[in-house]
């Protein structure tokens, strides 16, 4: 057995401790949040542009609301969200990652759950929230986007609001799934319309409300997740 598969042996089965050790404190400190919206984009948005004072702008408009607002805890969008629910009074959620680039905790997170491994963050991003919203992003916020929207598509998780924002910045994309992905039946017709576009704070807000009107707060834990 060669050194480097020895010493696989020896080390994965200690590495469950510790990816259980994340999720257990993680579930601890988030079943203790009112029901949630996460929030996600790109860690690269600058405080003067329009998207970061929108998405302050979204976050303090949830916390007023009596939202928790999650997000992945680091700078950018993640900033101005967890800026805009501790200034609105509310829970300001922040998962951060390990990163060796980009990421450090921002300062506006009132609750804050630090993870080591992306998977075990990725599920926290999703289990307590009843609604997303995504600000333009790159790779990170394409994963995170796809990766909510196929357990929606799956019925593994409720249909909850799916919100982009930003028509301009989203519309390639859209295109490129209805002319592309649906024409050669990738996707059913009617996926794609599971995704909001939005343009205002306001009905980004809005779309989440009416769903907590008509459908209510989630007691259960989605099947993904059990």
């Amino acid at each position: 057995m060669s050194s480097t598969r020895e010493q696989r042996v020896i080390e994965d089965p200690w590495r469950v401790f510790k990816i259980m050790a994340e999720f257990v404190d993680s579930f601890d400190t988030l079943s203790r949040i009112p029901a949630a919206v996460t929030i996600f984009g790109s860690a690269r948005t600058r405080p003067e542009d329009p998207y970061y004072k929108a998405a302050v702008a979204i976050a303090n408009g949830l916390a007023k609301e009596k939202f928790a607002v999650v997000t992945g805890g680091g700078p950018g969008i993640m900033e101005a969200a967890n800026k805009g629910a501790a200034q609105g009074k509310g829970p300001s959620v922040g998962l951060n990652i390990e990163l060796p680039f980009e990421q450090k905790g921002n300062r506006f997170s009132n609750v804050s759950v630090n993870f080591h491994y992306f998977f075990s963050r990725k599920v926290c991003l999703v289990k307590y929230s009843m609604g997303f919203v995504y600000m333009p992003g790159g790779f990170g916020t394409l994963d995170e986007l796809f990766e909510v929207v196929t357990l929606v598509q799956t019925g593994r998780i409720p249909a909850f609001p799916l919100i982009l924002f930003g028509r301009e910045y989203w519309k390639g994309l859209l295109d490129w799934c209805r002319t592309t992905m649906e024409k050669e039946k990738m996707i059913s017709p009617g996926d794609v319309d599971l995704l909001k576009v939005v343009d205002t704070p306001e009905e980004a807000i809005k779309i989440i409300l009416d769903y907590r009107r008509t459908v209510g707060v989630p007691e259960n834990v989605p099947d993904a997740f059990r």
